[in-house]
Order: structure tokens, then C-alpha cells, then sequence
């Protein structure tokens, strides 16, 4: 079926200005997009009419876990039986794609096969979900963030443990084998956890270095959380693709950033830190506790660190740790707005975070619309480029398209 799109505002995420102009849809791709009105033949085609409102590309989520089910701590997402783990993975999919975010590139997975089966079966057709590149679960050294062992009590959260580089080859490997398409390392810490604090680098060189190696022979990307800025520097000398958080980087790594800014991408995942400091308390979490816990001073560090990365020309992807209990899925675009308010970054700066270069993480042709590219758009009711947060609100979502097809409610 061919989809004729007119009377809208085209904003196409280039970074071009928005124009009056109409797409043509042919099936599950885009076949023109035109400047001006009537510049398309309209016979034999279904129209959809746009009339006052803004036609964009559909979202992409850089930093997404799908498999988060509004835990409170790790070991929440451990005590999930796998039953009901992938029911929630599903629901959670669904949730995504009608908040406008028609593609994810996922950070991690809670359980080994989670993101697989889900990809799998949206790819299907089976099950609603954005476009999904399925993570592994997170990849970590003993008394790294994801470990949650004790020497009395074995405890499960998101993290496989796996210490030196043959055990990382080995781990790479069997996530590889069970349909993997990006690996996840912890090289730092977090400060939300015991042992590893954000500000350590936790993760021995060659251990990196040898799941980069592993990784990069199957053509798998490979994803780091990394905070310190040795971490920062340690995943840039392996190879790592995608680098998440780096608040704590400094001069040197930011450098090192710029001069790989063709080849890695990073995302501040910021929308757990500004909501652990605002609206944890209903789940325990006061404002003088998150303040112990560090987290001013991770926003202050982030603050400073992505408004240089903005002016350095650094790809930035959106996505702040949605899934915890106080940073629910499908809240997604709320990064949007952080990206604006915290960082700097100008409404089409930060739109652009969150469609083209998100769709060249994904290494798909979404993101944009453009002739050749997938039919992956959001008719909008109301103006992002001046207010940001009208993609928080469902309701002005007027039609979601993905792969041609609308997204049902």
C-alpha cells in the first residue's frame, strides 16, 4: 500500500529546518519526500492528512533495557522467574513503541536470551516492539557493578561474572552463540553499589581488549559502562563502539573522545541520576540519600561533561536507564528534554540525539526521513522544535508508523 502524508511540517532529522511538505509511503519504506504541496501524483494512494502538525522520524532509544521491570535494586531483576521475566520484557516492548520509539539499541539484557526471544519475535511479527538490537547481559568482573554474590548467599541481578580474558573470551562467546547483537561491559563502577564506585575503573586492559577482540571477529558491537575517565580511556584503547555515562571525563579522555568521534558513540544516561536526585523518595531514596549516594555530584560532572561534548561534535545517543522503579518505561523521551535543559543542547541538537545519530548506532536506515529509509514516523500534534516535551505526552502522538505499517494503541 502507498501512504501519502500531506499538509504536515516536515522536519526530517537532518538538522535542516522544518518545511511544509509531504511523504509518500510505498509499503514498508519511503519512497519521496517532497518540499511544497501537490508535488506528488495523489492517485491510487491512501492519504493521511497532517493538517497543523509535525511530521518526524520515530524515536530511537540508545540506551534502552527492555527487560527492566521497575526494580529497586539489582538483585529485583535476578528474583524474576524467566516465565514471567519474558511477559514483562514483552509488555515493556509494547510500552516503548507507543511512547514513539520505533527503534532500540539495547544496553543490556536482565537474562541471557531476554532481548533475543523479544527481537525474534517482533521481527516476526508476533508481538509489538520497536526495531530491537538484542544485548547481552552485562558483562563484569568479581565485585564489579553486576555482581551481586556473596560468599554464603549465590545472588543473581543483571551482571555475568567473569574474570581474566580467557573467562571474558568465553563469556563473549556463549553470548554470541545465543543471539546476541551487541555485547555489554562493566569497565567502571557505579555509585549506586558497594564495591565498584563510579569513579573506579574495574576492568583490567586485556580483559577489555580481549571482549572487544572476541566480539568484533562475530561483527557484534560492543557496549561499556564506563564512568571514570580511565575507564573512558581504557574503552577508546580496546575499541569499544559505544561508551555510556563518562561524567567523570576528563580533558585527555574528551580529546580522545573528539578524535574518535567517527568511529564511537557515547550516551550520558541521564534520566536515572535526575531522577534518583528528584523522585525516589516514594521508593526510599530521599534527597540527602541520593545526595550520599553521589549523585550531584555525577549531574554536575555530566552537566560539564556533555555540554563539551556537544561543542567537540561528539555523537551523543539519548537514553537514561528507563526501567527502575522511579525511571518507568515509556518515559523515554523525557531524555529529550535533559538533553535541552542540562546540557545545552538546542531542540534540534537533542532531536537529532534521539533520530539520526541513534539510527546510525542502530546501523539501519532509520532515524531520518529520507527517500530509501524505512517508513518510521510520528505525526505530532504540536511543535518539537519549539517545545520538546510535547513527545513526553501519548496523546499528541496523533499516528505512529513503523516499517509502513500504523501502530495501534
Amino acid at each position: 500500500m502507498r501512504t501519502l502524508i500531506v499538509n504536515g511540517s516536515i522536519w526530517d532529522g537532518s538538522g535542516s529546518a522544518a518545511y511544509a511538505g509531504e511523504v509518500l509511503v510505498n509499503g514498508s519504506h519511503i519512497e519521496t519526500v517532497a518540499r511544497g504541496t501537490g508535488r506528488i501524483p495523489a492517485e491510487g494512494v491512501q492519504r493521511l492528512d497532517a493538517q497543523g502538525m509535525t511530521v518526524m522520524p520515530g524515536l530511537v532509544e540508545g540506551h534502552a533495557h527492555l527487560s527492566f521491570c521497575g526494580a529497586t535494586k539489582n538483585t529485583d531483576l535476578g528474583d524474576i522467574a524467566p516465565e514471567e521475566h519474558v511477559l514483562e520484557t514483552m509488555h515493556n516492548a509494547r510500552t516503548l513503541l507507543q511512547a514513539g520509539f520505533t527503534s532500540a539499541f539495547s544496553a543490556a539484557s536482565a537474562k541471557m536470551r531476554l532481548d533475543v526471544v523479544v527481537r525474534n519475535q517482533i521481527e516476526a511479527g508476533r508481538i509489538p516492539g520497536p526495531r530491537l538490537r538484542a544485548a547481552s547481559p552485562e558483562i563484569t568482573v568479581t565485585a564489579g557493578l553486576g555482581d551481586d554474590n556473596r560468599l554464603h548467599m549465590a545472588r543473581e541481578s543483571f551482571g555475568l561474572v567473569a574474570d581474566g580474558p580467557d573467562a571474558i573470551a568465553r563469556t563473549v562467546r556463549l553470548c554470541v552463540r545465543e543471539g546476541v547483537d551487541n555485547i555489554k561491559i562493566n569497565i567502571s563502577g557505579d555509585d549506586f553499589v558497594p564495591s565498584a564506585k563510579g569513579g573506579m575503573t574495574v576492568m583490567r586492559e586485556d580483559e577489555v581488549r580481549m571482549a572487544c577482540e572476541v566480539a568484533h571477529s562475530f561483527g557484534k558491537k560492543v557496549a561499556a559502562h564506563s564512568r571514570a575517565s580511565n575507564a573512558v580511556m581504557r574503552a577508546l584503547a580496546c575499541g569499544v563502539d559505544v561508551i555510556y555515562h563518562c561524567e567523570f571525563a576528563d580533558t585527555q579522555a574528551l580529546d580522545a573522545l573528539e578524535a574518535a568521534r567517527d568511529r564511537v558513540f557515547v550516551g550520558p544516561a541521564i534520566g536515572l541520576i535526575h531522577n534518583t536526585m528528584h523522585e525516589a523518595e516514594p521508593w526510599g531514596i530521599t534527597r540527602a540519600m541520593a545526595r550520599d549516594l553521589g549523585m550531584d555530584r555525577c549531574m554536575e560532572n555530566a552537566q560539564r561533561t556533555y555540554e563539551q561534548m556537544r561543542k567537540r561534535g561528539i555523537r551523543v545517543v539519548i537514553g537514561g536507564d528507563y526501567g527502575f522503579a522511579w525511571t518507568p518505561q515509556g518515559t523515554n523521551a523525557r531524555d529529550i528534554e535533559h538533553f535541552v535543559k542540562l546540557f545545552g543542547y538546542s531542540p534540534s541538537e537533542a532531536l537529532q540525539c534521539a533520530t539520526r545519530i541513534g539510527g546510525e548506532l542502530m546501523g539501519m536506515p532509520v532515524g531520518q526521513l529520507k527517500e530509501g529509509f524505512l517508513a518510521d514516523l510520528l505525526i505530532v500534534d504540536g511543535d518539537p522544535l519549539k517545545d520538546v516535551s510535547v513527545l513526553q505526552d501519548k496523546a499528541r502522538l496523533k499516528w505512529i508508523m513503523k516499517g509502513g505499517q500504523s501502530v495501534g494503541s
